[in-house]
């Protein structure tokens, strides 16, 4: 498919205000290209995981001239296309459970009143699934080599990681993760616009509330508006530092399953941004992934560290299992925002 060379997106600077950053571990990715490299990252991420739920990653194959361009191309289904073929393009995520088309804008309440300012396209990492909006139709090409990029070089070996960190073969999560299986993995663009000061008094500056994400893994490619704040375990809420070209990656409820507890997924919300930020809209660029639907979402069983980890079992003592991915994920009360 043919390129096509969209309006520059300019980004905001990035926020001069000293705010409380998360402590997250840095992964450099290329050096998980030979076993011993492996075997030394998948030791961070396993603590990383375990700790936080959330890392950065660097050094993950694109550029930042390709990341600058898929952020260009990001800004195309808001500002390229008319709030009528938008409506052509929703999505049915209350009808059918699938992420796939526009969320529009104030679909979710927030707080007293309060609806969301965010919208979102949402394209399956098959992008032929569906119909796209005309502007968006000349950029599939880059689209697909975008998922595909961040699931073979990204989603991949992060996930090989995480299984030596169970002690399993690497490929035991890979190959619950294929590209062309029947999922909702996808590729998310989206947009936070600012809000009236009416409404953040009302809602105390949280624009997005906190959850955890339904799927595996969340890779998040880093943009300069600080807005994003995890949870941490001591029950404080701390902010997500942008790294230039860096990918901000989470653990997922389904992950969680899978590891029987032992990576956490971690509770994170949107906040109004820092004062110097706060005209800004918020332009964000994700790819989420979960497993094909016809996995069942119950732990590792085999793993050696599970089994040390709770030796009187690893499905934990009264849990309810979560059944098979394609049910967990197309829950409505599990929304992946």
């Amino acid at each position: 498919m043919a390129s096509f060379a969209p309006h520059i997106y300019h980004g905001p600077q990035v926020t001069k205000e000293d705010l409380d950053y998360a402590d997250l571990a840095v992964i450099d990715l290329s050096k998980a290209c030979d076993v011993q490299g492996r075997a030394e990252l998948a030791l961070q991420v396993s603590e990383a995981m375990r700790t936080h739920g959330f890392l950065y990653v660097v050094n993950h194959g694109y550029t930042t001239t390709q990341t600058e361009r898929m952020f260009d191309i990001a800004d195309v289904p808001f500002s390229g296309v008319d709030p009528e073929e938008k409506h052509v393009y929703a999505g049915r995520m209350k009808e059918a459970g699938s992420y796939q088309g526009y969320k529009p804008r104030q679909y979710w309440h927030i707080d007293n009143g309060v609806r969301d300012q965010l919208e979102h396209y949402n394209i399956n990492r098959d992008v032929t699934k569906r119909q796209h909006p005309e502007a968006v139709r000349p950029l599939l090409g880059e689209i697909e080599a975008f998922a595909r990029h961040t699931h073979f070089n990204v989603l991949h070996p992060i996930l090989r990681l995480l299984a030596l960190g169970l002690e399993l073969p690497e490929d035991a999560l890979v190959n619950f993760h294929g590209f062309s299986a029947v999922g909702e993995t996808y590729v998310r663009f989206m947009k936070y616009y600012p809000r009236s000061q009416d409404d953040e008094v009302k809602t105390n500056n949280v624009w997005l509330k906190g959850h955890t994400d339904f799927g595996t893994i969340t890779v998040l490619y880093s943009q300069p508006v600080a807005a994003l704040q995890i949870l941490t375990r001591d029950g404080k809420w701390k902010w997500i530092k942008h790294i230039e070209n860096a990918l901000v990656i989470n653990v997922g409820d389904a992950l969680e399953f899978l590891s029987g507890g032992y990576y956490k997924a971690t509770i994170h919300r949107v906040v109004q941004p820092p004062s110097d930020q706060q005209n800004c809209t918020r332009l964000g660029l994700f790819y989420f992934c979960m497993t094909d639907d016809d996995v069942k979402l119950v732990p590792f069983a085999e793993s050696p560290v599970l089994k040390r980890w709770r030796p009187l079992g690893v499905s934990g003592e009264g849990e309810e299992p979560a059944g098979l991915a394609a049910r967990w994920g197309k829950a409505e009360k599990r929304p992946n925002v």
